[in-house]
């Protein structure tokens, strides 16, 4: 059907509400506008969906949640005890994310599945704690994540507590396919509310999730006596961590910690930054102005969905410098490991499991402990997988989990990535390292001493639309067409096409990659540096991934801009 009729169609639905209707009577002249909001459907990937908030089949609103709740539970009436065990439903801050929370449960409710909703909004880590606290076959958070105000989504949940995974979320897209956008039954809230279809939740599994996640800590008894000494500073960006990250952090006795007031409370417009996006330096510019008042030398910052955390620290010349993924997820890694080392409870079949676009400054601290590290394929789901794999089978002890984009995890008490957690454990490194008269920057400095100098880069085009779709795909097809056997006058040693799960060295040889297929390329380099390009799987973006090691901090800094330029350059003529 063509985007003119789709559209009509929708004009002419006689359930649609008089705002969506009124919305979509502005653009009726607006042919373009049409052919975006109308020109397909908002894909179902294994992230679920997530898009611009508005009316229109490529849009984030209460009809299209309600037709993929409808296909969620048509899979889950499918599986075996799915009705009985339920779904789990959180949101976070953003706009219109309690109505679609509400609206999921009410469907869910319609279907006769049992249905637990979160009184309030929570984060990421606590829905996937209480997936598996509860005995849930699944869950879903409403989010977009880090995303600007104007996109939202929807994530689901499989029972082990992680996102679910390819073939779950082809056949729940599968059972999407074949739902009419209008008909979805809705159950009346009040009444299931009443009828115990749905339950609301929230005291007895934050309870659960706070204690289980203050057994993480390494060094208690240090924190609990000079917690009160360091002043730290914290910002929920306006989102869900407020709450968790705060009680917490209480908990376990850093009671000197200052929130930025303009940032606390919950606001989906999130009015003082561009993006909540703790990854971008500008997040942090009312936290470091609160830090300088306070005398802290660290601030923590989580987004709206509390699943990611940055830190930004002072350096010993009273400088800020706001912490890579990389770096703050080394720095976890060696106090986490340093920590039971010197406490002799480091486990013989530890694991440690990173993202393959993840610094590999990781693998030298692993080796230094004698500790397992695994790659796995960009996306948290993954990590969560192997987790979930090792502590039922018990073959390994999984011990920590990051990858570069900002996502970490200890102990496995979730599936996905945890900032509530990570900010604890970030806050008990600068206790420890206190100790020793240093700071987080200070640690840094040492582990590099110690290792190496590694550092990485990351850069995003941003496509949005059909045409930068097409683009971004044709620059994928051009890589693939035309192998580059150099970049930045450095020989390719080893290609990889993880779409074709070939890996083909440079004298010729060829073999299988034994990572699940993903639209990705990497290529490793004859002076230990690489490169990874891939499209994002839940943004309108192509990224960019460049990584380096060498002797010193200025041969690291020219070889990653020399090699910035080159790819970059490349990039910028296919996606013209």
């Amino acid at each position: 059907m063509e985007t003119r009729s789709v559209y009509e169609s929708w004009l002419n639905e006689p359930t649609l509400d008089e705002a969506t209707r009124a919305e979509l009577l502005t653009i009726s002249l607006d042919a373009p506008e049409i052919e975006e909001r109308f020109y397909r459907e908002l894909e179902f990937g294994t992230a679920g969906l997530r898009g611009i908030i508005g009316a229109g089949t490529n849009r984030m609103n209460v009809y299209v949640v309600r037709r993929a709740t409808q296909g969620l539970a048509n899979f889950l009436l499918s599986c075996e005890n799915a009705k009985e065990r339920g779904v789990c439903i959180a949101y976070d801050s953003r706009l219109f994310s309690p109505e679609f929370a509400k609206e999921t449960a009410c469907v869910l409710a319609a279907n006769g599945i049992k249905t637990f909703l979160f009184s309030t909004l929570h984060s990421v880590p606590q829905l996937s704690f209480a997936v598996r606290h509860l005995n849930c076959m699944a869950g879903v958070v409403i989010t977009a994540s880090h995303n600007p105000s104007k996109y939202n989504g929807y994530k689901v949940y499989w029972a082990y507590g992680g996102q679910a995974a390819p073939e779950q979320a082809s056949a729940i897209f599968d059972e999407i396919q074949r739902v009419p956008m209008f008909s979805p039954g809705v159950a009346d809230y009040d009444a299931a509310i009443a009828s115990g279809a749905i339950t609301l939740v929230g005291a007895e599994e934050d309870e659960a999730y706070y204690a289980a996640t203050e057994g993480l800590l390494l060094e208690p008894d240090l924190v609990r006596r000079r917690g009160g000494d360091l002043p730290i500073v914290y910002t929920p960006l306006h989102g869900s961590g407020a709450v968790p990250v705060r009680e917490l952090l209480s908990r376990v006795g850093l009671t000197n910690v200052t929130t930025v007031p303009e940032q606390a409370e919950p606001d989906g417009r999130f009015p003082t930054v561009t993006a909540p996006n703790p990854e971008d330096p500008n997040a942090f510019r009312l936290a470091i102005a609160l830090a300088e008042e306070k005398g802290a030398r660290v601030c923590l910052a989580t987004d709206p969905d509390a699943d990611r955390l940055g830190v930004a620290v002072k350096t010993k010349a009273n400088e800020w410098v706001t912490l890579t993924g990389n770096q703050i997820g080394c720095i976890l890694l060696q106090h986490i490991l340093s920590s039971l080392s010197r406490q002799k409870r480091l486990p013989k079949n530890g694991v440690v499991i990173k993202s393959i676009v993840s610094t590999r400054l990781a693998d030298a601290i692993c080796a230094a402990y004698g500790v397992a590290l695994e790659n796995v394929m960009t996306g948290f789901r993954f990590i969560g997988e192997k987790v979930d794999e090792y502590q039922t089978s018990g073959e390994k002890t999984f011990l920590f989990g990051f990858e570069e984009s900002f996502g970490f995890l200890a102990g496995g008490l979730a599936r996905d990535k945890d900032a509530v957690c990570a900010a604890m454990l970030a806050a008990e490194a600068c206790i420890v390292y206190a100790e020793r008269g240093m700071t987080l920057s200070d640690a840094l400095d040492e582990t590099y001493a110690t290792y190496g100098f590694y550092s990485e880069s990351v850069k995003s085009y941003t496509l949005e639309g059909k045409e930068g779709m097409e683009k971004i795909a044709g620059a994928m097809a051009s890589l693939r067409e035309n192998p580059p056997k150099a970049f930045a006058s450095t020989k390719v040693v080893i290609a990889e096409d993880y779409l074709a799960r070939r890996c083909e060295r440079s004298d010729g040889t060829v073999c299988e990659i034994a990572l699940p297929k993903s639209d990705t390329l990497r290529w490793l380099l004859s002076d230990e540096s690489w490169i990874v390009i891939r499209p994002s799987g839940t943004e309108p973006k192509l990224k960019l991934y460049i990584g380096a090691r060498a002797k010193t901090k200025e041969q690291l800094d020219s070889t990653l801009t020399a090699l910035m330029q080159d790819v970059d350059g490349l990039l910028t003529g296919y996606l013209k």
